[in-house]
């Protein structure tokens, strides 16, 4: 119980450190995910922990994850003046952004010839991670290793977001927020803050319906690619 509560204090003082740290020096390198994953990492290796022992306390961290993304359909309400002006844009740039992103990846891993657990456990890997864990579940892949490719995906696109998006001329509230709710959906909604509200805003609620859409199709379209 005690290794549990240390694990939990270490995990959220270094999150406030790293996020203290990236509101002083706002490199995309430093986002606050990356640096205290990466902190926590060298912390466990370095005292050879096990990451079964590290959960025991994150686990507790980790099933908050459901109740924060039932809070994200605050912006829904907060917002849906805005979203019913743009619903038709916001849902088909979501509904195909999820499908590309879910045959791009299975796709993919069929070409590299990667075993089908992988395949299925990374079919998953751009919703955000409660949503993935389940649809990776009802699918027969590995939910850790989903959690795996969804870290990957949120962090790097956090990361490179700013440039594609500088390098492409996109300064549009409404595609800022859908860019960062699709390629990074947790982690890039954090990221669209910066931004500003409404791209906030947007971000959560193409996170939400990404999440939607992948949950109906992951099933129907692992079946005809894979069984």
């Amino acid at each position: 119980m005690a290794n549990s509560i240390l694990f939990i204090a270490i995990t959220i003082i270094l999150y406030l450190l790293a996020k203290k740290l990236y509101s002083h020096v706002s490199f995309p390198l430093l986002v606050p995910i990356t640096t205290s994953t990466f902190v926590i990492i060298l912390i466990l290796s370095s005292f050879h922990v096990s990451y079964e022992s590290y959960m025991n306390g994150g686990k507790w961290i980790n099933i908050m994850l459901g109740p924060a993304v039932v809070s994200f359909a605050y912006p829904l309400f907060e917002h849906k003046e805005r979203l019913k002006t743009h619903f038709l844009s916001i849902f088909i740039s979501v509904l195909s952004g999820t499908f590309i992103g879910f045959i791009s990846g299975v796709c993919l891993s069929i070409w590299l010839g990667l075993k089908q657990s992988v395949i299925l456990s990374l079919a998953a890997k751009s919703v955000t991670t409660p949503v993935a864990m389940g649809i990776t579940s009802i699918i027969g892949g590995i939910p850790s290793l989903t959690v795996v490719y969804v870290m990957i995906a949120g962090i790097s696109g956090a990361i490179f977001g700013p440039y594609l998006l500088s390098l492409l001329k996109i300064d549009h509230p409404i595609a800022i927020g859908v860019g960062y709710g699709l390629a990074s959906h947790g982690i890039g909604t954090a990221k669209a803050a910066e931004y500003g509200e409404v791209e906030q805003a947007i971000s959560s609620i193409t996170m939400t319906l990404s999440a939607i859409f992948a949950s109906l199709m992951s099933p129907f379209f692992i079946h005809i690619l894979i069984k």
